[in-house]
């Protein structure tokens, strides 16, 4: 997605454009006519009456940037995506500000070439308005330009026309039209054909713009029919994308490069040399360089992305443009350090010099009056030489002494500068000192945090700790409670087992008692048995003799184990009734 920062940049100039007075201000009707193309090209939708509402005329006269911007960022840039063509984007831009600005007929590169190189100055310059591109910018850009077009850098021309940027400008920066000059009226490219400049324009333009990294022709392997075509390949930051050729007008497909993405060399087959490989996760991609060289600048050129890609970086250009302006900015605060520290310094030798300047008045004064008083000596001298002998005496100890004074005041000032010196050097053990105290509060400052964290702690375990106290003591409490249960059950079922080992002897003796009736009732059925036997053999024996002879049964004769039975079914049926009677009269405990 596009940085708002970036998109700000072409927008400005158009409404720069706009400003046909200078005033800072453009009319609503124009921004309304703005506000509509942007949308339109930056393909964010919107509704026109609410567009109409926003920027009819209330008499208000027209609108400055600072009015515009809170529209533009909250209806415009807010809403915009990756779904429109940055080119078309800094075209409509390009179309309403450079006709305003520059004469085209003055140049000697083409409108196209203006345009790249204006979009090549919205990339370069710095994020504050109105917009300039400084020196450090300029070269980058003309060492890029000079290197696409074969030529050789010259740093004394560059240093020339930078001395006389700074002498014109202070802030020693072009605007984009300046730029646009430079460049079109081929100052550091005197002896070039224009197609050299072009192209080279060109080359840096989708290097810094468009993003691409690599382009040329390689060979394709197709993964259908597995034939090599020859195709026109553009790396980009993320993306490896195939034309049919280099005109860019048939577009046969991408490649998305991620971070698990991988680039590896193939060996020598099916004839093909030079061949390497793209994976990607859903398939891969045989290709074949024209020599070993473009196969190692197309690996190391993949391999490049990729890592980036794993990292989350921008692309090359745009790393190595933030790491300037960091770099800028570290710069610039050392040097506000610098300018400051410098300043302290210049006003305490101010300072210094003032002290010596006044010292110097006194000892001019001390050398005035002495040369007035060595002045009044002699005049006086000549008259009075021998009356005043001791007078001149004592002057010549006058004199003496205001050399002792002034050699006593070049002492003293010289002990004066070692003080300064001495002082200088307390004020650095000072500074020292105060770094390791403001060190020393900030460790205590963490070791104090560090205690109270740990009270905290010490706290906390201290609660759970009487949590846990509590818990065992429910714990215990319930374990003597169910110790307790467990022994009377224990005692009711030991009773109960008592009563029921009672149960299990009455039941063994009764049992005992059963078996002995079972054993007197078994041998009184087997005397019964014996008996029964024998009167069974008997009434067998008299029934075979006694037996009368009578007609013959005409019915189903009754066969027996002997043969045809000599009675019939009624009598036999008697007969047992009968029997079983007298079995029963004889034998009652049969009963």
């Amino acid at each position: 997605m596009w940085k708002t920062d970036e998109l700000l940049k072409p927008i400005w100039h158009a409404f720069s454009a706009l400003d046909v007075d200078k005033i800072g201000k453009v009319s609503k009707s124009q921004l309304k006519v703005l506000s509509y193309n942007l949308y339109t090209v930056m393909n964010i939708p919107h509704d026109p009456v609410s567009l109409e509402e926003h920027f009819k005329d209330d008499d208000r006269g027209p609108v400055s940037n600072q009015g515009y911007m809170p529209y533009l960022k909250r209806f415009i840039l807010e809403k915009a995506r990756d779904n429109f063509d940055i080119q078309d984007f800094n075209k409509m831009c390009w179309t309403l500000s450079y006709k305003k600005n520059m004469n085209m007929k003055s140049l000697l590169i083409s409108n196209e070439d203006a345009f790249k190189v204006w979009c090549i100055f919205n990339f370069l310059s710095e994020d504050t308005y109105p917009l300039v591109i400084i020196e450090e910018e300029i070269e980058y850009l003309l060492r890029k330009l000079l290197d696409a077009m074969g030529s050789s850098w010259n740093q004394d021309r560059f240093a020339e026309y930078k001395l006389q940027l700074s002498l014109q400008r202070n802030n020693g920066g072009l605007s984009g039209w300046e730029l646009i000059n430079l460049v079109g009226m081929a100052h550091f490219s005197k002896g070039m054909s224009l197609h050299t400049v072009s192209m080279g324009i060109t080359q840096v333009y989708q290097a810094l713009i468009l993003d691409v990294l690599k382009q040329g022709y390689v060979m394709k392997k197709g993964h259908k029919m597995k034939i090599w075509s020859e195709r026109w390949f553009i790396l980009r930051s993320n993306t490896l994308s195939y034309y049919l050729c280099e005109d860019l007008v048939d577009k046969r497909g991408d490649v998305v490069l991620d971070q698990n993405s991988s680039v590896e060399s193939l060996p020598d087959k099916e004839g093909k040399k030079c061949l390497f490989v793209v994976r990607c996760a859903d398939r891969s991609f045989e290709l074949c360089a024209t020599d070993k060289k473009r196969k190692q600048e197309w690996i190391q050129a993949l391999q490049t992305c990729i890592q980036q890609a794993r990292l989350g970086l921008l692309s090359p250009h745009r790393e190595a443009r933030l790491r300037r302006r960091e770099l800028r900015q570290k710069h610039g605060v050392e040097e506000e350090e610098l300018t400051e520290r410098m300043r302290q310094l210049q006003a305490t030798n101010e300072k210094k010099q003032m002290e010596l300047e006044i010292m110097r008045k006194k000892l001019k004064e001390a050398a005035s009056i002495a040369a007035m008083e060595e002045e009044r000596r002699k005049q006086t001298q000549a008259d009075l030489q021998d009356r005043y002998m001791l007078d001149l005496a004592r002057e010549k100890m006058v004199r003496e002494q205001m050399e002792q004074q002034v050699a006593q005041k070049s002492s003293e000032l010289d002990q004066y500068l070692q003080r300064v010196g001495e002082l200088e050097d307390m004020y650095k053990s000072l500074q020292d000192a105060l770094d390791q105290q403001r060190t020393a509060k900030q460790e205590e400052e963490a070791m104090r945090k560090r205690q109270a964290r740990l009270l905290a702690e010490e706290a906390g375990k201290r609660v759970e700790l009487e949590q846990l106290h509590l818990q065992q003591q429910r714990a215990m409490c319930q374990a003597q409670a169910e110790k307790q249960e467990l022994v009377d059950e224990r005692q009711a079922q030991e009773r109960a087992l008592q009563a029921t080992m009672l149960q299990l002897r009455t039941l063994e003796e009764e049992r005992h008692g059963a078996v002995e009736q079972y054993q007197e009732v078994t041998k009184k059925l087997t005397l019964a048995a014996n008996k029964t036997k024998k009167w069974k053999t008997r009434v067998a024996q008299h029934e075979g003799l006694v037996r009368l002879i009578q007609p013959g049964h005409k019915g189903p004769q009754i066969m027996t184990n002997w043969g045809p039975a000599s009675f019939t079914d009624a009598e036999l049926e008697l007969r047992k009734k009968s029997w079983q009677e007298r079995k029963n009269q004889e034998d009652p405990l049969l009963q």
